[in-house]
């Protein structure tokens, strides 16, 4: 799993000194293979070499990675079926680093052909007339992907093609393959295309797909045209819109020799990998910090409250770390002119961006959009997510600081402190509250803190152990008119 990414839009510029006709290349050794052979070739040299085969997917290692090696090994096209978030167009965008880093083509083809295997009348001509003399150009790898989201206004000519009127009016005729201006599909020849969201698509166009996977030819207005293509096709679906009658055509479910089903994270170690991997944090989020967030997504994905057909997407994680980032940067950069105009050396210190537990409560709000839920809880999607968000962190909590003694924060507010903290309380302003607490080096020392922790990482250990204190039920909490929480007396 992981975020999805663009493949780079910069063409690289083959090396120079590969061969530049037909008879270097022969001369060269080079044998032509179908993609799913130099897949399949180039998979199994990565295994026996060690070499890491899908780079950046995480979480699928002992469950789907295995079932989509044994699909490419046995030369299958393959569906992946899953919720929204799970990773599926980021592990087959993946594929294409299976493929050779070059591959020749007959210069100037629009299908890719290759030099010792073209398809089309004209390219064939070609290679007769020049001979070993004939041109030969250099296709990167990530030039040999091709993708296309289904909607329901995807036509046959965006995916295969259609007739050119302007060729039909030079004077060529309609079973001319000349005429034809061809779709994604054939000009990701001897590559690898992807539909995401396959169901989506109408079905005489996914009637169209099944001569492309069967027999490997196009029928464009009518006419068939005998193209053999080269390609891998790889789809993506929901398991709903998949699995339900009328949103797939079967003979096409049919064409397909592997369906591979995704997941979400399948523990709380693989859910904060993935954060760690994934997220773009602006400041420094604590890992009990992650790990609240992290049982947070996957208390949301288990709620009765949540639509489980729709799923919960491994980027609402990923979002709501750095959202809390973003908090903790907004915190630093609102108090930096206060510090400035303070008197004292502590206090005018720069704020450093840590995020704090409080900065969470933030992402009920902004997130929400992000959450399908049933339709009963309308009206009460932030109270279910505080509601989960708070037994995350009380989880956390326990998780975390378990068997320490914490009495040295009891016993503070038992004898009448009343300590204020929130968005805008700097850390040197909550540290200077508390004081000097029994057991506070250990607690950050198991929050992973260290030794010597900046003020700000101290802080957040800090509001940490309160809000734990106060779900535990051991601690006051009580919210301000202006926001700002302040804790004290006994919960």
């Amino acid at each position: 799993m992981g975020r999805v990414t663009a493949p780079n839009p910069v063409i690289p510029v083959p090396p120079a000194d590969l061969p530049r006709t037909l008879g270097e290349l022969r001369a060269a050794g080079h044998r032509y293979r179908t993609v799913k052979q130099e897949l399949r070739d180039n998979l199994i040299a990565r295994m026996r070499t060690g070499a890491d085969r899908f780079p950046g997917i995480v979480g699928y290692e002992d469950t789907v990675l295995p079932e989509v090696e044994r699909a490419l090994l046995a030369g299958h096209d393959l569906v992946l079926l899953g919720e929204r978030g799970q990773g599926k167009t980021r592990l087959i965008r993946s594929l294409a680093a299976l493929l050779d880093e070059w591959t020749p083509v007959i210069a100037g083809s629009v299908l890719n052909e290759h030099p010792m295997h073209p398809l089309t009348p004209a390219s064939r001509a070609q290679v007769a007339e020049a001979g070993d003399d004939l041109p030969v150009g250099w296709l990167h790898r990530s030039m040999r992907y091709g993708e296309k989201l289904a909607t329901p206004d995807t036509s046959v000519g965006d995916l295969i093609g259609d007739v050119d009127p302007i060729r039909i009016a030079e004077g060529r005729t309609l079973g001319d393959p000349e005429t034809i201006h061809f779709g994604l599909v054939p000009r990701t020849n001897r590559g690898i295309f992807a539909v995401n969201e396959l169901p989506d698509l109408a079905e005489r166009i996914q009637v169209a797909l099944l001569n492309v996977l069967e027999e490997r030819d196009i029928q464009v207005r009518g006419y068939q045209l005998r193209l053999p293509l080269d390609l891998l096709l790889v789809a993506s679906a929901n398991p709903e819109d998949y699995t339900n009658r009328g949103r797939i055509i079967t003979p096409l479910k049919d064409r397909f020799g592997a369906e591979i089903r995704t997941h979400y994270p399948v523990d709380l170690e693989l859910e904060l990998a993935l954060i760690r991997q994934e997220a773009d944090l602006v400041a420094e989020v604590p890992e009990h910090v992650l790990e609240v967030l992290a049982r947070f997504a996957r208390a949301v994905r288990e709620s009765p409250s949540v639509d489980p057909r729709s799923g919960v997407s491994a980027r609402f994680a990923i979002a709501a770390a750095e959202t809390v980032a973003a908090a903790a940067l907004r915190r630093a950069s609102l108090l930096a002119p206060a510090a400035a105009a303070g008197s004292d050396d502590e206090a005018a210190r720069p704020e450093a961006p840590v995020a704090r537990i409080g900065d969470a409560v933030s992402v009920t709000s902004t997130l929400r959009g992000k959450v399908e839920f049933e339709s009963g809880e309308e009206g009460r999607e932030i109270e279910v997510l505080a509601h989960l968000l708070r037994t995350a962190t009380a989880e956390t909590f326990r998780a975390r600081l378990a068997g320490l003694d914490l009495s040295g924060f009891t016993d503070l507010v038992a004898e009448g402190t009343v300590i204020e903290t929130g968005e805008l309380v700097g850390s040197a302003d909550l540290l200077r509250q508390v004081g000097t607490v029994p057991g506070l080096a250990k607690v950050l020392d198991r929050l992973g803190m260290g030794d010597a922790p900046i003020p700000a990482e101290a802080a957040a250990g800090v509001e940490f152990v309160l809000e734990g204190l106060h779900l535990t039920r051991r601690l006051g909490k009580d919210v301000t008119e202006s926001g700002r929480t302040v804790y004290g007396g006994r919960g």
